[in-house]
């Protein structure tokens, strides 16, 4: 998934930065609250962890404007505010939860899963494509109703595929549901993904269109 990460403790927001990427996540990394406002206008984000004590705008002013403006995405406050009253105002404001530093990553990793798993509709949890079936909560996808094991971030691209699955999926945006801000992406990575996908799912559900990007091939019984 991908996830902006807005804190400006520099060694935490390093720490939570690794810690998200080793789990293969794309992760984008702000330490101001009008950045943070910033790139919610210009990305979609699955989760986003906020501290309420940003520079430039507030934790809590940004959380404000996101839920006036009907935007669901789950937020988790990060904070040092502990206090009983803190914790009822953060959730009052809209946060999905609420953790207060120092905390687990551990226990993070669990809650932003548990953030995103109430804010999904079931619609969106079963993506399928004729034969191609993906649970985006367990990460699980089949063929013909048989288990096929992804890699995350083979996982990643066929989900971005399938979200889109009656349009042409560029590089750049398979690009972004792989890496964060500031991650050198490699020169054949997305190739070397989709030849895989192609090994396990067949190489005719997987249409190149050059220049442009990659689609999902028609299917009988696919909801086109």
């Amino acid at each position: 998934m991908r996830i902006l990460l807005a804190e400006d403790d520099h060694s935490l927001g390093e720490t939570i930065l690794a810690w998200l990427r080793l789990d293969q996540h794309a992760v984008d990394w702000v330490e101001r609250g009008d950045s943070a406002q910033t790139a919610l206008m210009t990305h979609h984000y699955d989760c986003v962890l906020l501290d309420r004590g940003l520079p430039g705008l507030s934790g809590d002013a940004l959380l404000a404007q996101l839920r006036a403006a009907g935007n669901a995405v789950p937020v988790i406050i990060i904070t040092a505010y502990n206090a009983l009253a803190d914790r009822v105002e953060g959730l009052d404001l809209g946060a999905d939860d609420y953790l207060v530093k120092p905390f687990e990553l551990e226990e993070m990793s669990a809650r932003i899963r548990a953030a995103v798993r109430r804010g999904a509709s079931a619609p969106s949890n079963a993506l399928v494509h004729g034969a191609i079936s993906l649970n985006s909560e367990s990460r699980q996808a089949s063929l013909h109703g048989q288990s096929v094991a992804l890699t995350a971030r083979e996982y990643h691209v066929l989900h971005a595929l399938l979200l889109r699955k009656n349009s042409i999926v560029s590089r750049a945006q398979i690009e972004e549901a792989l890496y964060g801000w500031g991650e050198e992406v490699e020169s054949n990575a997305i190739e070397v993904h989709i030849h895989h996908l192609r090994k396990k799912f067949g190489a005719e559900r997987i249409v190149t269109v050059r220049g442009l990007g990659y689609r999902l091939a028609v299917e009988d019984g696919s909801e086109e």
